[in-house]
């Protein structure tokens, strides 16, 4: 059976409600001959935005993969696949925030990173230990979710400041 793990919705309510908040007001303060390229372009963002978020994670029973978007993969990121079997370990490291990053190493020598902001992350998790048997105690989200919901909500309240500011 597939399953498939989106990217959680935290992250990409974090993400586009700050573009919104970001880019709103440019239609409203831009000079007369420059609104319709603005209302342009901010569509044209907004559609990279939600296509950019809309990466995902597939599993079955012989193989994990990651699909990305084809703006994604313009921008550099890449699709890939790894068998279960030839996962060897799971290794971690310090980002400059203070959390930590997971790679799939595989016996190849190759290195992918795990999906650290996926819907269901518990579930995702448990999948990969019943496919690999590497533990996972220690594998979590890469920032804590309080921090998405924090800036999203920040970021709609921009959204309320700037929609209040131009009406009045």
């Amino acid at each position: 059976m597939i399953e498939k793990f989106k990217t959680l919705f935290f992250v990409k309510s974090s993400l586009i409600s700050l573009y919104l908040a970001l880019t709103i007001p440019l239609p409203f303060i831009s000079i007369e001959k420059l609104k319709t390229p603005c209302i342009i372009f901010f569509a044209l963002g907004l559609y990279l935005i939600i296509n950019i978020t809309s990466d995902y994670v597939e599993t079955c029973s012989n193989k994990i993969s990651y699909k990305s978007s084809f703006i994604s993969k313009f921008l550099g990121k890449r699709n890939w696949e790894i068998s279960w079997k030839d996962i060897k370990l799971i290794k971690s490291l310090p980002t400059s925030q203070g959390s930590k990053v997971y790679y799939f190493n595989t016996f190849q020598g190759d290195n992918f990173l795990v999906p650290q902001r996926v819907e269901n992350f518990e579930k995702f998790l448990l999948t990969v230990y019943s496919n690999t048997g590497i533990s996972i105690d220690e594998i979590s989200y890469i920032s804590p979710l309080w921090t998405y919901k924090l800036l999203t909500l920040l970021s709609v309240l921009m959204i309320i400041g700037e929609l209040f500011a131009f009406l009045n």
